[in-house]
């Protein structure tokens, strides 16, 4: 459950305690800070901490439970934050995100990670890199943390700037299949959306708040640089989202061209077909003529008229003739013989 655990006196870490407990007690005998990392901690686990440290339980209960919204809530003198971490996939092309809900008190920090990331780790060694920070309090931690999850952001922004301009290369090359990629990233972009979008006031309260809780004035500076760079991947996440939207509609208008064009192909080449079987209804019509007389004067029944008439066989080839003639005539008009 304990990832990491210390106690950070004057910007410096001092040894490890071996327990919660141990932390608590170095904590308010030493005069220093204590910064707890947990993850995915169970209720009786992340009980314990609560305890020793006096959380609220309503926030006990979100960090247990997690699928919060990015938020910022103050429960007496402990702040409890929420945020949502991102990271680009390079191998599946999707965004991975992961619930981090952060801690803070007048002398202690306890983040709950509920997925990969942050990594915390990297925040921690560069704030015991930097002790001049560091001895700044809880709020230099908390700025940290804020700005590792923002730096985080990055890459996921760079991923899916090469999503949309390999979907607007294959949608305007003609390819129609994209639209079920399209979807799915429309859909990441929204929960990147989110969790970005939050952060701005996320970081505004904190802004807000920090000459009322004796937050340092350089500490600011830094939340403030922070909040820039949030407000700057809000901007671009916002501009991904409308232009999905254009590149979807796009899309949509080329694959209504393509059904059309088959429409169309399927309409000439029912006409074609049409124009074929009118062709040889007309010609089976024209040769039945003759076979339907000749049937008839070919039955050769003792008492039948014009059988033995002399001049029964030159009208009947008259006849067969002249019906093939009429019918052939009119055939050629209507366009049916064309």
């Amino acid at each position: 459950m304990i990832v990491d655990g210390a106690i950070y006196v004057n910007g410096k870490r001092t040894e490890s305690p071996g327990s919660l407990e141990e932390t608590y007690e170095a904590c308010r005998s030493e005069g220093g800070v204590a910064w707890i990392g947990l993850y995915k901690p169970t209720g009786g686990e992340f009980g314990r901490v609560a305890e020793e440290f006096g959380l609220h339980e309503l926030a006990v209960e979100d960090a247990i439970i997690a699928h919060q919204r990015p938020k910022l809530e103050r429960y007496g003198d402990t702040l409890f934050v929420v945020l949502r971490a991102a990271r680009y996939l390079d191998r599946p092309e999707a965004v991975e995100f992961a619930e981090l809900h952060v801690f803070v008190g007048p002398d202690f920090v306890v983040t709950v990670r509920h997925g990969e990331g942050p990594d915390l780790s990297r925040v921690r060694r560069r704030m015991e890199a930097e002790p001049d920070i560091l001895r700044l309090g809880p709020e230099a931690i908390l700025y940290a943390i804020l700005d590792r999850v923002v730096d985080d952001y990055e890459p996921v922004v760079r991923g899916l700037e090469n999503d949309i301009d390999e979907i607007e290369t294959e949608v305007f090359g003609g390819n129609a299949g994209v639209t079920r990629r399209t979807y799915e990233l429309a859909r990441e972009v929204i929960e990147f959306q989110r969790a970005t979008k939050p952060l701005v006031g996320i970081l505004s309260g904190l802004i807000a708040g920090a000459d009322k809780h004796g937050v340092d004035p350089g500490l600011q500076q830094y939340l403030r640089d922070v909040q820039d760079h949030a407000i700057q991947v809000q901007d671009q996440v916002a501009g991904f989202r409308e232009l999905l939207q254009n590149v979807l509609s796009v899309n949509l208008a080329v694959v209504g061209l393509q059904q059309n064009e088959e429409v169309k192909a399927l309409t000439e080449a029912s006409i074609a077909q049409n124009d074929e079987v009118k062709r040889i209804s007309a010609w089976a019509a024209i040769l039945f003529a003759p076979t339907l007389i000749g049937t008839v004067y070919g039955m050769n029944f003792d008492h039948m008229p014009e059988f033995h008439w002399r001049y029964g066989y030159p009208f009947s080839l008259l006849l067969m003739f002249l019906v093939s003639a009429v019918m052939y005539t009119v055939f050629k008009r209507r366009g049916w013989l064309s």
